[in-house]
């Protein structure tokens, strides 16, 4: 699971949001399967070198969200009602499509070229 996740501290956007937006995206994606354990929090501040209390925040609005399910003593697991969820596909898309459109606004690209780029990213 580790190796799909990309944090960016330099980033705008805080650690903990890039990583429960991953998250969410590898269980909507098929990547994280229902019942499948997650790391734990330690395992997963420690690869990516930032504070535990990060990670525990992540992890807690995913349970408080219905997305991972938590029992003491227990790993963390991902939900099987969040199987339920994953008709939000698109939706988890629009937001990095509404930036990448508004740069391109900026940059003065034109749709067609755009559509070329992005043609060419997902060939890579």
């Amino acid at each position: 699971m580790l190796e799909f996740i990309n944090v960016n501290p330099n980033s705008g956007d805080p650690i903990y949001k890039q990583l429960h937006e991953q998250i969410v995206r590898l269980i909507v994606g098929g990547q994280l399967a229902a019942g499948e354990e997650l790391p734990s929090v330690r395992k997963i501040a420690d690869h990516f070198a930032v504070n535990p209390m990060t990670v525990s925040r992540a992890i807690s609005q995913l349970v408080d969200q219905g997305w991972l399910e938590r029992r003491r003593g227990q790993a963390t697991k991902v939900a099987i009602k969040a199987m339920q969820q994953t008709d939000q596909q698109e939706s988890l898309l629009f937001n990095a499509i509404d930036q990448l459109i508004q740069q391109s606004k900026q940059l003065d690209v034109p749709q067609v070229n755009l559509v070329k780029l992005v043609k060419k990213r997902w060939e890579l």
